[in-house]
């Protein structure tokens, strides 16, 4: 059996690896146009709970953490001059170099054939292999150059992004919220060795045009980092960092992607890790799901041996739902950070934005299970603020009053626990003293209506807006787009839990919480 790997990256190797561990008689050869020792990016990082499956098929990921990378257990939000931590996270990190060398010394091992410098520009070069393993990356050219067979698609996030490293030693997963002369930044920084951070940094696209870091060609070819972006961001930052600089590596803005492929093959062809799907850096995936892709590719072959296109239907099968589950996880938390600078100008108190912060892709119960200590913190600030829990707070909104945030919603009425009630009406039949309701959308492309409905609510002087329908992260937009940018009360609507609802109150993303009648 003869197998190309068209890519160098964590995937591709490991793949490399294990096919070739599993079957000594095949060729495994893996063709990456860059050197071995040429990498852009800084460090990858891991959480504990997700290692199992990659350490079963090969513990040289746990290796290379344990000997040469940086572990840690709290997480850090720094925030209007204040820190907050939670603990029980568990995550590490290694610098991305040493994984590669680490990987690529494997393969090697392996008797696995790498053609370093060499791109694949003739397809004629494949055509004697009976299985093409495309791991060339997000900006995979052959998920392009057969685009009719993979049915590639990407979702661009607003936000824009840049990656440096910093020699500033972070202690663990911090995420710092600088609001700036041009407008509010924000850095995801974690420790990758003894003297280097990973220091990405995100803005709207208004403050980046703003801070005049607009003028970089991005289409130059890899290599040159953006300087002025970098003397920028080491001003902006200085007091985080301690005044130390910021290193580049082809750091260069962009907008992040969300990339999905319809099919993940054509033929014998098949598409691995980033070139098959990518979801946002702020859940820490990216290698993590294209090592698992290794393995699921690796076993899927060896369950069919004499069947090349039989293997990678199984492998698509068993690996696209637990893809799509992360990448439909990552959307609330790279939702977050494209509305980030808002929830920085509005929710002045520390406490209330890292735990709006925290809970953007997970509940207050399960952050209260890996902290209970930090779960307790919380609740005692709302308790400081309110003296009762938060779903019995009692309501207060001009001149509505309900004696709870929970409450039942019918189309013309929004009942408490104690049977008040609050006179609804349909956006589109808007009448004095009653609250209106908005439908959301059921995906974000319908979101810019539901926004001018609010709007146009807040201006008619409503006392409050509910939310219903959508999608969860739909409804909660809605409500914020009330509650932040109009000041106006929202109820959110839908099957939530008690633990749910306490989270929506507890971070104000609503006011009142309930299910239909």
């Amino acid at each position: 059996m003869k197998v190309a790997c068209i890519g160098a990256g964590p995937g591709g190797l490991f793949f490399a690896t294990l096919l070739k561990r599993s079957r000594p008689d095949a060729e495994v050869v893996v063709f990456e146009r860059n050197r071995p020792d040429d990498t852009f990016g800084f460090g990858v990082v891991f959480s504990d709970a997700t290692l199992d499956a990659i350490d079963a098929a090969d513990p040289v990921l746990s290796e290379a953490l344990e000997k040469h990378g940086r572990h840690w257990d709290d997480i850090e939000v720094r925030v209007h001059g204040a820190r907050e931590r939670v603990g029980g996270m568990g995550m590490a990190a290694v610098v991305r170099k040493t994984l590669l060398s680490l990987l690529q010394d494997r393969a090697r091992a392996e008797g696995v054939q790498m053609r370093f410098q060499h791109e694949v520009r003739d397809l004629a070069e494949l055509d004697d292999f009976d299985l093409v393993v495309v791991c060339d990356g997000a900006n995979s050219r052959f998920r392009t150059l057969f685009a009719d067979d993979f049915g590639p698609t990407a979702e661009v996030a607003s936000a824009k992004f840049i990656w440096f490293g910093t020699t500033y030693m972070f202690d663990g997963l911090t995420f710092v919220h600088q609001d700036g002369p041009h407008g509010v930044f924000a850095a995801h920084a974690y420790p990758i060795s003894d003297s280097l951070s990973t220091f990405i940094v995100e803005t709207d696209a208004d403050s980046w045009a703003a801070a005049g870091l607009d003028t970089f060609d991005p289409s130059t070819p890899p290599g040159p980092s953006d300087e002025k972006t970098k003397s920028y961001l080491e001003a902006l930052f200085r007091e985080q960092i301690d005044g130390q600089p910021l290193v580049g590596n082809n750091s260069r803005w962009s907008n992040f992607a969300t990339r999905r492929a319809r099919s993940w093959r054509r033929g014998t062809w098949v598409l691995l890790g980033d070139a098959a799907h990518t979801a946002h850096f702020s859940v820490g995936s990216g290698t993590k799901m294209a090592m698992e892709d290794a393995v699921g590719l690796a076993e899927a072959l060896g369950e069919t041996p004499h069947s090349v296109p039989e293997a990678l239907e199984i492998y698509e099968q068993r690996r696209r739902p637990k893809v799509e589950k992360i990448q439909n996880s990552a959307r609330p938390s790279l939702s977050w950070w494209e509305h980030f600078g808002r929830y920085v100008r509005t929710l002045d108190d520390p406490t209330q934005f890292a735990f709006h912060f925290l809970t953007r892709s997970i509940p207050r119960g399960k952050l209260a299970v890996r902290d209970a200590a930090y779960g307790d913190r919380v609740d005692g600030w709302w308790r400081q603020n309110h003296e009762t829990p938060p779903l019995e707070t009692p309501f207060r909104g001009g001149l509505l009053r309900l004696p709870s945030r929970r409450v039942t919603a019918g189309d013309e009425l929004l009942t408490g626990t104690d049977g008040t009630a609050v006179p609804m009406v349909p956006f589109s039949a808007q009448s004095s003293g009653a609250g209106v309701w908005i439908d959301a959308p059921e995906t974000e492309e319908g979101l810019p209506l539901a926004l001018d409905q609010v709007r146009e609510t807040a201006e008619s002087g409503a006392p409050l807006v509910g939310v219903r329908g959508g999608t969860a992260l739909t409804r909660v937009l809605i409500a914020e787009e009330a509650r932040l940018g109009h000041g106006l009360p929202a109820a959110v609507i839908g099957a939530y839990d008690d633990d749910a609802a306490t989270t929506l109150v507890l971070s104000g993303r609503a006011d009142l919480v309930g299910g239909t009648e």
